[in-house]
């Protein structure tokens, strides 16, 4: 067979997926259209621009050089609290699947953000909650493995990312002087 009919085939079978029709033409659309790795890169980075626009005290990781280092045991310093930032969007049911949440890495809280098509909600915890199941259920992403987890959250269980700045306060060890 030629490579073109591969091609066709693969082309027609394509165009029968799609994502959810709530997502066309809303304000978050081209979330749905990036790799999952990218979408956990604009949650950090809209995370920390949430901090650079409430004024709070933030760091990211960096390596030995002072450059960005998007790989190490946590997301980004807020008040001198480390976070592990978990990305999600919504699924067809109106839930959020916060996945990878490592336990065994150092930081001292979790926060997620989910993104819906014309919304963004989000809650954060101290991994002590986090790991006695405070936060909600936790799920092995790796049957018969502990190194990895998911935690799946409806959107009424979230908080509307208008009270991020609350709450990050609230949960935050303010470290200024």
């Amino acid at each position: 067979m030629p490579d073109v009919a591969h091609a066709t085939i693969l082309k027609r079978i394509l165009e029968t997926y799609g994502n959810d029709p709530k997502w066309r033409r809303s304000d978050f659309e081209r979330v749905k259209v990036i790799s999952n790795t990218k979408v956990g890169d604009v949650g950090q980075d809209f995370v920390a621009a949430l901090c650079r626009v409430c004024c709070l005290p933030f760091e990211l990781p960096t390596n030995e050089t002072g450059r960005a280092r998007r790989q190490s045991a946590w997301d980004i310093m807020i008040n001198g609290t480390t976070f592990e930032v978990k990305t999600a969007t919504e699924d067809v049911r109106g839930a959020f699947q916060f996945n990878h949440i490592r336990l065994h890495r150092s930081y001292d809280a979790v926060f997620c953000l989910g993104i819906s098509p014309n919304d963004i909600y989000f809650d954060a915890w101290p991994k002590a909650t986090v790991v006695t199941n405070g936060a909600g259920h936790l799920v092995t992403m790796d049957k018969g493995s502990s190194a990895t987890w998911k935690l799946t959250k409806r959107i009424d269980e979230l908080k509307p990312i208008r009270e991020f700045e609350g709450h990050i306060k609230s949960l935050t060890r303010d470290r200024s002087p």
